[in-house]
């Protein structure tokens, strides 16, 4: 340009502001989320705040066997696109993997291979929800689900959860009140995220009936199911009705979080929508973690990797429930958990968890408060502890931490 040219670009940082011609579901959450993600790996916190897998339970040695060899003799494969349901050996593992823990086989050419569980989610909301549907979830549930129902517009309702899981019966009363009947209920019924409850069977077997009667999708999130310390798995919901459950699962917490792979099951219809769906998204779920998990799965591994996961996170349970025991106050509270990454913890009802995350980190330690995990207020003197991704040592320093702050807000509150 020369000196008698005019730029057509303003000039000057700001000239135009761009949020404002932002789409409205732009504006919609996501910063806890990120929050989360970004204390992973400091070397000054404690981090009780993400759901982090344990790099211990990584399977480094069968990977560096396998991927080697999938490099020298799978690259035209490993390294291509994919059919957007998946490779078709993938969708066969995920089938011969839960035939294997839940004793029902679903048909390989109706399995959805998704990049995670949260894009199964997405692609969900996409072909299910409206503007203004209603969607029921746990109260508290998972911060990604809500999330992905809140961009939807839906209309979200949390049905409140005691010592076994989902309350059922609040639940049908919610359905007899007259008001518009949820598209879907979405439960993650194995060690939840963020409580780290689980669901009775006897409340399985009526959840699933009572939405059947109602013509009510369940979403059941399987993240955590295979991750139980020591009694077998109930029945997923899945198994149970499944033409009326649609499960999705993910291999991020059974495997390891780098393949970004997960599963959807259910009825034919809605996993072919969500296919048709994934087609103008991410087109298709990456060829190498799926030849990886198809693989794994296929030379057997998963048993012995998974018997290893669950002794190690049982142990990181136990020295957390130590921990509270001997650091918290007497009025606080907590889940003892069964199996997955979470407790989940009730300090006295005059502090607030939003504020006292902020001394926490001031002291070395992060958690994420309670009240993100509801939709309707609730949470503000709960809080959410992971201890999966945290060795024994600095857990027991990071709830002592902890237990000091709650126990001085305890006695500022008095």
């Amino acid at each position: 340009m020369n000196s008698t040219q005019t730029s057509l670009v303003p000039e000057g940082p700001g000239s135009v502001n761009w949020t404002d011609r932002f789409a409205a579901r732009a504006r919609i959450g996501g910063g806890d989320l990120t929050a989360i993600l970004s204390l992973v790996g400091s070397a000054d916190t404690i981090t009780f705040s993400g759901g982090f897998p344990a790099p211990e339970t990584f399977p480094v040695a069968a990977m560096e066997t396998l991927v080697a060899r999938l490099v020298g003799h799978d690259a035209a494969v490993a390294f291509q696109y994919t059919p957007t349901e998946g490779l078709p050996s993938s969708r066969v593992a995920v089938a011969d993997l839960v035939e294997s823990t839940q004793g029902l086989r679903p048909d390989p050419a109706d399995v959805l291979v998704t990049s995670g569980g949260i894009e199964a989610l997405q692609l969900l909301c996409g072909v299910f929800v409206d503007a203004g549907d209603a969607v029921a979830v746990e109260a508290p549930t998972y911060l990604g689900a809500l999330m992905a129902f809140r961009r939807s517009a839906a209309h979200v309702v949390g049905i409140s959860m005691d010592g076994g899981g989902l309350d059922v019966d609040e639940l049908e009363r919610h359905l007899r009140g007259g008001g518009p009947v949820p598209k879907l209920l979405y439960v993650i019924p194995d060690h939840q995220n963020p409580t780290g409850l689980s669901l009775t069977l006897e409340r399985r077997r009526a959840l699933v009936e009572l939405c059947s009667r109602y013509g009510i999708l369940v979403v059941e999130d399987v993240a955590y199911r295979e991750l139980g310390f020591d009694a077998e798995p109930l029945p997923s919901l899945w198994s149970l009705a499944p033409h009326t459950v649609l499960q999705i699962g993910t291999f991020s917490k059974i495997l390891f979080p780098g393949v970004r792979l997960g599963w959807a099951i259910g009825p034919r219809a809605v996993v072919g929508a969500m296919a048709a769906g994934k087609q103008n998204a991410d087109q298709c779920a990456g060829a190498l973690g799926q030849r990886i998990m198809s693989e794994f799965v296929a030379g057997g591994h998963f048993p012995a990797h998974l018997a290893a996961a669950r002794r190690l996170y049982a142990g990181r349970a136990a020295a957390m429930l130590s921990a509270l025991g001997r650091s918290m106050p007497p009025a606080a509270t907590w889940t003892r958990p069964a199996g997955g990454f979470f407790v989940w913890l009730t300090v006295p009802a005059g502090i607030d968890t939003t504020l006292l995350a902020g001394r926490a980190q001031g002291e070395g330690v992060a958690f994420v408060p309670g009240a993100p995990f509801y939709v309707d207020g609730r949470g503000r003197n709960q809080i959410r502890l992971a201890f999966s991704g945290v060795p024994e040592d600095r857990i027991d320093e990071g709830v002592r931490r902890l237990g000091r702050l709650v126990t001085d807000s305890t006695r500022m509150e008095a």
